[in-house]
């Protein structure tokens, strides 16, 4: 069972830590050059103008009066209105996130599968030419640039063979009644494929030299020897015996890339020409469209914080050796 006092002590700090965050946001995008009044006046404006834009954006305020009305609309959801878009900053981030969690989680769906399938595969035949031949493709794979391996990708599959688009996210005159139909529709999927690809090639690295490396510790712990004495078949012993407590570091690495991946989305977004988070995030910064900005790195880190709250308690389900608070 998990110790529901540690499990509040976490959830607790999880709550200030995502507090203490988005204090350090709203005075850091203020002490940028310029402050946020850069972004928005023009000098052409009179001054009457300006004066009407300040207080529309509420910035004639004290920066204490600021920093308090930040925080009681953040715990409302309500994360102010984009000064290049004109729209509130809670609608434009969700749409740009859900762009990016549909081309991430089907990439770290597939390549964390695949990583942790071959990565037991390889520790168990460790030692052999086929596991020293598997490794050096990793390490070549892993150590290329994934923005790279993207324009590789384009350059062959869309440009000189024409099987699939070179970016975007929908074809030309694609409608979509809604979220769902958007994202299962075949005109999503057919722009989906190359840049899941790109990624998948990247990410699945990172789960398999995990996975081995921890195999190969398992496989030498005693039990081990106990299920081959009692005559049970190497796949029972591989998946249900070693696998199963090796994958546990493989959670954690899990939890915390998918956080930062998020962000880290920027260059196969722009190399795609996807409109996801990362590559908006980076567009609100050079723009100086602070709002935004400041609620995409919000977001992402409440998401890293978030995933590390959830990886503890999915060790308590994976190993029941593992109980959280020490009881």
């Amino acid at each position: 069972m998990v110790n529901k006092r540690y499990l509040a002590r976490r959830f607790l700090l999880m709550v200030i830590s995502i507090f203490t965050v988005a204090t350090i946001l709203f005075f850091l995008f203020r002490m940028v050059p310029g402050g946020p009044m850069s972004a928005i006046m023009s000098p052409r404006m009179t001054e009457a103008a300006r004066q009407r834009v300040i207080e529309n954006f509420g910035l004639n305020e004290p920066l204490w009066k600021q920093y308090l009305l930040y925080m009681w609309q953040l715990l409302h959801l309500n994360l102010g209105q984009s000064f290049y878009y004109g729209q509130t900053v809670k609608t434009l981030i969700l749409d740009r996130f859900y762009n990016t969690m549909a081309l991430m989680l089907t990439a770290f769906l597939i390549s964390y599968t695949v990583g942790i399938y071959l990565g037991a595969q390889l520790g168990w035949i460790r030692g052999t030419s086929k596991e020293r031949a598997g490794m050096l493709v990793v390490l070549l794979v892993r150590s290329t640039p994934v923005f790279w391996t993207g324009m590789i990708v384009l350059y062959v599959f869309a440009f000189k063979l024409n099987l699939f688009p070179l970016g975007g996210m929908r074809g030309v005159g694609a409608q979509y009644s809604g979220p769902v139909s958007k994202f299962l529709s075949v005109d999503f999927l057919y722009h989906l494929v190359l840049p899941v690809f790109t990624l998948c090639t990247y990410y699945t690295g990172l789960p398999l030299l995990l996975m081995r490396n921890n195999l190969l510790e398992v496989l030498s712990e005693d039990y081990i020897d106990t299920a081959r004495a009692k005559g049970l078949t190497n796949r029972r012993i591989l998946f249900r015996h070693a696998a199963r407590n090796a994958v546990l570091p493989v959670v954690t690495a899990f939890a915390i890339a998918i956080g930062f991946a998020v962000g880290g989305q920027v260059l196969i977004e722009t190399v795609f020409s996807w409109p996801g988070l990362g590559r908006e995030m980076v567009k609100a910064s050079l723009r100086s469209d602070y709002p935004v900005a400041q609620g995409a790195f919000l977001l992402l880190s409440t998401i890293v914080i978030s995933m590390n709250f959830f990886a503890d308690l999915a060790y308590t389900y994976l190993d029941p050796r593992v109980r959280l608070g020490g009881t």
